[in-house]
């Protein structure tokens, strides 16, 4: 029982959004850093397996990715996942700066 919810709401979360939001986003771009691009694609493409099985229960998924507390939840990951992108971005400027300081020597 406990394994079945844990794979319902981890099925939740891969679907909590919209599938015109999920194709729109490029995943080789190399420059991007959207830390969800692969869980969007991951979800798109669970999303279109079960579908292509049973409409019905497709669409039982489509409704529950967009229930309140799924796009909350989705929500507070993109908020955070940009704050530590943000962060690794100053730690990678702040080493450059510092190899090129120590071994550079400008």
């Amino acid at each position: 029982m406990l394994q079945s919810r844990a794979l319902a709401i981890a099925l939740i979360l891969l679907l909590s959004t919209t599938l015109p939001e999920v194709h729109s986003k490029f995943t080789s771009d190399k420059d991007r850093r959207d830390w969800l691009v692969t869980v969007d694609a991951i979800a798109i493409y669970i999303y279109e397996s079960v579908s292509k099985v049973s409409p019905k229960i497709g669409q039982i998924l489509a409704d529950a990715a967009q229930t309140t507390p799924v796009v909350v939840t989705r929500n507070f990951f993109i908020r955070e996942t940009a704050k530590i992108t943000i962060m690794v971005d100053q730690v990678i400027e702040k080493m450059k700066n510092l190899c090129y300081k120590n071994f550079v020597g400008y």
